[in-house]
């Protein structure tokens, strides 16, 4: 009865005694977003500008580590790309992709601790995070949580305006950091 009074623009006579105040338009987020989407082997980065609802692309790029690094050493290069990433723009917040169900334990454990080392870097930068599940991306960007890497990429071509497909680290790591726009 209250929210069909409030969509037909009245008021219920029991609430108007209620201070709050519902608003059925959500405030657009506008600001820098860092969207991650955390692998060992090829970290996808992507910043974008939200203005006016209106999304830009800054810069993306994959942190790729060859096999014959050390796992140590793959760390510390993702970390030294997201500390970059943070120094050259003016990032508001970050948004990165969750662990998915994974079927052996040794890769979860190892996809957690690079997700642990991204997230030390935000934490010390007292940067807002949030993490988005895949499915959640694909909703957010498609409205399909079932689509495919391939669809997400090239709608971010058209949605961006890009010349090209993003690789689909980056196109991941740009979906979400749209989530993250999207949800505010």
């Amino acid at each position: 009865m209250m929210w069909t009074a409030k969509l037909k623009g009245g008021r219920n006579k029991s609430a108007s005694a209620d201070p709050v105040s519902f608003s059925l338009k959500k405030e657009r987020f506008n600001g820098v977003v860092l969207g991650i989407d955390p692998s060992l082997r090829g970290t996808g980065l992507s910043v974008l500008s939200i203005d006016r609802g209106e999304p830009k692309l800054l810069f993306s790029t994959t942190l790729r580590n060859p096999q014959s690094l050390s796992f140590f050493d793959c760390l510390k290069n993702i970390i030294q790309g997201v500390q970059s990433a943070l120094s050259q723009y003016p990032i508001d917040v970050a948004a990165i992709e969750q662990t998915i169900y994974v079927q052996n334990f040794q890769t979860a454990q190892t996809l957690g601790m690079v997700r642990g080392a991204i997230l030390a870097v935000l934490v010390q930068r007292d940067l807002p995070i949030a993490e988005y599940s895949p499915l959640r991306v694909k909703q957010a960007v498609l409205g399909y949580g079932r689509a495919s890497k391939q669809q997400i990429a090239k709608t971010l071509q058209q949605m961006l305006s890009l010349e090209e497909s993003l690789p689909l680290d980056e196109s991941d790591a740009t979906a979400v950091a749209l989530c993250r726009a999207f949800e505010k």
